[in-house]
């Protein structure tokens, strides 16, 4: 090769390397004696959080620079130039979630030569100054908007760092930025979370003395309380997801904190209360090393579902902070996460499936409401007590826990043998909101369950299908069932009926029976009115490092086991009634965590008008390798009837 060919080869390779220095978080001083399982202190918490300030100021050299990131993917806006201004006011309020905490430590905070102070500062002023490309004109007679959620997310980091970037503001420009902001805030939202955007931008001007309407304020508050449904969980319209912990958890509290507490206590208190009985459900969700569950619609936030974990009282602060650090280093330390110093949109790298229409470059930090912990100080029980596994502890092997929650409908399973966390919840299926058919239609809803050591593969078009039923509908394409109700959990298996959304002939009712390394189902269809066929997958695995392997493992009564490994875990699925035939599936561009996965599918033909008819399915993982002694007595173990 040429010298000049070389040099321009490297280059390439070059520029096409994140700006960072690094493209994993690397613990600079990790204290294995305070935090036995991660080795994350306070200390490791700032320098996470600079390590993305890192990142994202390197794409910014002067004051006037916008915060802004290159696009990726098809997914993300802008995809012309209509709505650039909207995604630089993401990339600037959400990254101050990242700077608040420690501008409120360190005002005089230098990133790439930029005084973080300053660029915030200069940055605000620049949304109400009409010559600039970031200027916001009032809300007019526009209805809810993207600007109204970040003008909420902008008035909470005001609440933490406003002594720093509020008060130092010229009155004339404080004075717009009321007056614009309020004009978004005292109008109309969106009925599930959105409402605390209202709720916080109003209250923070009143807090500063401004004229607020304050029966709107106060009405918004009273119906963000009346989504709780109990067990530490808010029905986000139409679904339970990470939303209903740090949206609504996480901001109920804050709210009591920052601002209910001298203004409404009575109604900061009923947030309180419902914040504490958070801690009875919300850490079994998690993983035994703190990581998270792929699931819902705000997967690519990540670490944000560990943000409101710090803030109870009287609670076990050490398991609270190892899961919250396992949660933050499974994404910090994923090679794939960052892209030109930016995370990614999607979940461990990018991936377009996780994804919205209404999300872009900047609006993955929304996953710094995670460094709201450092708002509490170094001598705070969270960061003073020692990591430790919590109820993982007492969880015996070869047992499986189940954790329902009747106001939720929801169930969680840990087990204690992998380590892994299971939930079982769905959108609510009757809800009229515009849009909710959206979100029950999603991979992120529409899952018979998720765990947290398997990430969910999207649906591939020729019926490639994870952890879900897919049928071959009346216009001969694949359909995933979707339509769930709960009717309740009982003597360890959990009841669930479902039907086909374009047609409710299609009906089938499902038991769900955790084990200690799986899942046993079996599951009935009760009605269909043409032929068709059937399809169920087990867990995806993708593939790392090597090729993944294949094997069937005979049984006896003439069963056999369907089996796939990936070097790390092992996957098995026993037909034991009900099934025509088992296959390999391998995918491409369908998996989360690496280009290519495989899944078992299993599949049968429905006669039209048939009788009832039952499958019953062993679904086991593990990590490492299953003996064949282990598939035997597994599927020995089981009666259908």
């Amino acid at each position: 090769m040429k010298k000049s060919n070389l040099i321009a080869l490297l280059l390439t390779i070059l520029t096409a390397l994140p700006l960072t220095a690094s493209n994993t978080f690397v613990i600079n001083k990790p204290d294995y004696n305070m935090s036995p399982y991660t080795g994350m202190t306070r200390q490791g918490w700032i320098d996470a959080a600079k390590y993305l300030l890192d990142g994202a100021f390197a794409h910014v050299k002067t004051l006037d620079d916008p915060m802004y990131f290159p696009r990726i993917g098809d997914v993300c806006y802008p995809k012309d130039n209509s709505r650039v201004r909207g995604a630089t006011l993401e990339g600037l309020c959400r990254t101050l979630f990242v700077a608040a905490p420690l501008l409120k430590e360190d005002s005089t905070l230098t990133i790439n030569g930029i005084k973080l102070a300053d660029y915030y500062r200069h940055q605000l002023a620049l949304l109400v100054d009409s010559t600039s490309k970031q200027f916001i004109s009032h809300r007019g007679n526009r209805g809810p908007c993207q600007d109204l959620v970040e003008f909420g997310g902008l008035s909470i980091s005001l609440f933490v760092c406003g002594d720093v970037v509020w008060k130092p503001l010229n009155q004339s420009v404080k004075d717009s930025l009321e007056s614009m902001m309020e004009s978004y805030a005292d109008g109309p939202t969106i009925s599930q979370n959105w409402r605390f955007f209202n709720v916080f931008t109003m209250s923070f001007f009143k807090k500063e003395g401004y004229q607020v309407n304050d029966a709107l304020l106060e009405k918004y508050v009273k119906l963000l309380i009346n989504d709780y449904r109990g067990n530490g969980w808010y029905l986000d319209n139409p679904n339970y997801d990470y939303y209903s912990m740090w949206a609504y958890q996480l901001y109920g509290r804050l709210w009591s904190q920052f601002f209910g507490d001298r203004y409404y206590p009575e109604l900061a208190n009923m947030f309180r209360r419902d914040f504490n009985e958070m801690y009875t459900s919300y850490p079994y969700l998690f993983g035994r090393d703190g990581h998270m569950i792929m699931w819902g619609r705000s997967n690519m936030y990540r670490f944000a579902s560990a943000a409101p974990l710090p803030f109870g009282n009287n609670i076990n602060y050490g398991w609270m902070r190892r899961i919250a650090s396992g949660d933050l280093l499974q994404f910090l330390q994923n090679p794939y996460l960052m892209k030109d110093g930016v995370p990614t949109p999607g979940f461990y790298g990018a991936f377009d499936p996780v994804l919205q229409g209404y999300s872009c470059r900047g609006s993955v930090y929304w996953c710094a409401k995670a460094f709201l912990s450092l708002m509490l100080p170094k001598n705070d029980p969270y960061w003073c007590s020692v990591e430790n596994e919590g109820d993982w502890d007492q969880m015996e092997m070869d047992n499986v826990y189940n954790h329902y929650y009747q106001g939720p409908k929801m169930l969680i399973t840990n087990y204690p043998n992998s380590g892994a966390s299971e939930i079982r919840a769905f959108c609510d299926y009757n809800t009229l909101r515009p849009g909710a058919e959206l979100f029950r239609g999603s991979e992120c809803y529409n899952r018979l369950s998720y765990n947290s050591l398997f990430p969910w593969m999207a649906d591939g078009k020729n019926g490639e299908v994870a952890m879900n039923y897919v049928v071959k509908n009346q216009k001969g394409e694949w359909e995933p069932l979707r339509r769930y109700t709960t009717k309740g959990f009982n003597n360890g298996i959990l009841e669930r009926t479902v039907w086909l959304q374009s047609d409710s002939t299609f009906r089938m009712t499902l038991t769900d029976m955790p084990l200690a390394n799986g899942i046993l189902r079996v599951d009935k269809i009760t009605g269909c009115s043409h032929a068709t066929t059937i399809r169920l997958g087990h867990y995806a695995l993708p593939e790392k490092s090597q090729r993944i392997t294949e094997r069937i493992v005979k049984l006896k009564k003439h069963n056999v086991a369907y089996v796939i490994n990936n070097g790390e875990y092992e996957l098995a699925m026993i037909p034991v009634e009900g099934w025509d035939s088992l296959q390999f599936v391998r995918t491409t561009g369908l998996h989360p965590e690496a280009n290519i996965c495989e899944v078992i599918d299993a599949m049968a033909t429905i006669p039209a008008n048939s009788s009832p008819k039952t499958f019953s399915t062993l679904q086991l993982f593990k990590k490492g390798e299953f003996t064949n002694r282990e598939l035997i007595r597994a599927a020995a173990s089981i009666n259908p009837k």
